[in-house]
């Protein structure tokens, strides 16, 4: 049974360790502190859930998702993740992450600071331009016709077929936006962050119950950048 790697277990990591149990993957749930912490949601997602420290769940994922903010980038494990596709859901806010010069003057992508940390590892970029909460009521079977789309970048085609994949298997349609560096075009600020998926384009994403968005709308979206 393939198994679902997550450093980082909060509104992302949960929503999506939820959806994996629903699609009937393994998940290792890890965060920065004991493996303990995580024991009311592992009770909740049940036998194929448990906990760990994040060099275990990265060892352990067939696909590991990185979902914690820039400051704790550097802890990420390495050595676990040699060979690895690794999901990056990061975003950079600099109201809680400080400045940083590289990711202002555009010269990187969040993603793309991952990935310096990473060497051996397959990044992409995926997950980060939706609201938890809409992520975890917009999943939908493989041809419905209200499925949603989300987009990835990432610079191996592999490591992107991979994470396809699993979007497939979550209950979402995938846009390829190109290699990693592309992410930009999804980030916080761009038409294609959050916003395809309320119900109403002028409310607050945390007020907003969530509506689909399709292939062509999601496509829309990413060309206005």
């Amino acid at each position: 049974m393939a198994t679902l790697g997550l450093i980082g277990s909060g509104n992302i990591g949960g929503t999506l360790a939820r959806l994996a149990v629903d699609a009937g993957l393994d998940v290792v749930l890890s965060n920065s502190r004991d493996p303990q912490t995580l024991s009311g949601l592992v009770a909740e997602l049940g036998p194929r859930a448990r906990a760990a420290t994040p060099a275990e769940a990265a060892g352990a994922g067939d696909w590991v998702v990185v979902t914690v903010p820039l400051k704790a980038v550097p802890q990420v494990p390495h050595a676990p993740l040699v060979g690895k596709t690794v999901i990056d859901t990061g975003n950079y806010y600099p109201e809680r992450d400080g400045r940083i010069p590289q990711l202002d003057t555009g010269e990187l992508t969040e993603s793309e600071l991952l990935q310096r940390h990473l060497t051996d590892a397959h990044v992409v970029k995926a997950f980060n331009n939706i609201f938890f909460r809409h992520l975890a009521v917009l999943a939908r079977p493989a041809g419905a016709p209200d499925r949603s789309a989300l987009p990835v970048a990432g610079d191996d085609a592999a490591a992107k077929n991979a994470v396809t994949a699993l979007l497939d298997t979550l209950g979402y349609d995938t846009v390829d936006v190109g290699p990693l560096a592309e992410g930009r075009r999804f980030q916080p600020g761009t038409p294609a962050y959050g916003t395809p998926y309320l119900k109403d384009p002028h409310a607050r994403l945390w007020e907003d119950p969530g509506s689909p968005a399709g292939l062509a709308e999601l496509r829309r979206a990413l060309d206005a950048v």
